[in-house]
């Protein structure tokens, strides 16, 4: 089934006590995270989007509750000369999570179809081969247990255009907004190509896309947060822990209980 982003443009306001659902939400996560690291399992969710979509409000939300010792969150820049002269997958794969632990990557493989493409870093044939590269890559992963979460934090040209120019007017946003944000704007028909292309070629039974409509802030970060839990949930054993009896024995005895 093809996904269209223009059937992702509503940007209807969240109908709800938002703090409340959060809350619960937030709840709910640290609660998974628990289970992913008695029951050692991994997990990787990994968000793709326009430049000032909101991911970062997102991943934000998402980790505020969970231990950092058993996640870690991964912002994709430019490769450096090192990744350069090596396959491009591979400086993804040194960041893959290991048992009981969540790896969230801000931006991630997909640029090689993406940036890569549209700007010209990548050759049409390394392009077009990365759509299987990137296929196999997550069956390998999801094949070895580890769960992936895919989420597209989508927005139109007008909700983008104006929260870059209130980076521009906050001093403290500033650091946020760079050349590159508006050299990808000139070519947003160009990016939507690229897009649903990547849609169509890499939306697998095992690592299927979620699309988010991000054009209310809220909303968004309520649909992608429950996304993930749910996502998350299905692939773990909720069974929370049981208490090793020798260990309960000593800490009644020493609490007095």
């Amino acid at each position: 089934m093809s996904i269209d982003l223009k059937k992702f443009e509503a940007g209807a306001k969240y109908d709800g006590d938002y703090k409340d659902a959060l809350e619960k939400l937030q709840k709910r996560l640290a609660h998974i995270q628990v289970a992913h690291i008695v029951h050692k399992k991994r997990a990787i969710v990994l968000f793709e989007g326009w430049d000032a979509a909101g991911k970062g409000g997102v991943i934000q939300r998402l980790t505020a509750e969970w231990d950092p010792r058993n996640f870690e969150v991964w912002p994709i820049k430019a490769p450096t000369e090192e990744e350069r002269d090596r396959h491009f997958l591979w400086r993804f794969w040194r960041r893959l999570p290991a048992n009981g632990d969540i790896a969230v990557f801000d931006r991630s493989w997909y640029g090689r179809v993406l940036v890569e493409r549209v700007e010209g870093y990548a050759s049409e044939a390394e392009w077009k081969r990365g759509y299987d590269e990137i296929n196999e890559f997550e069956a390998q992963q999801a094949d070895s247990g580890t769960t992936i979460v895919k989420l597209f934090v989508h927005v139109t040209q007008k909700e983008q255009d104006k929260r870059l120019a209130a980076r521009l007017e906050h001093p403290w946003k500033r650091w946020k907004t760079g050349a590159d944000d508006y050299r990808n704007r000139a070519k947003r028909k160009d990016y939507l190509k690229a897009m649903h292309e990547m849609f169509a070629r890499t939306d697998t039974r095992w690592a299927g896309w979620t699309i988010i409509d991000g054009n209310d802030k809220k909303s968004a970060r309520i649909a992608a947060l429950t996304a993930i839990a749910d996502a998350l949930e299905a692939g773990v054993d909720m069974t929370p822990p049981e208490l090793d009896p020798a260990v309960e024995k000593i800490a009644r005895e020493a609490l007095g209980i």
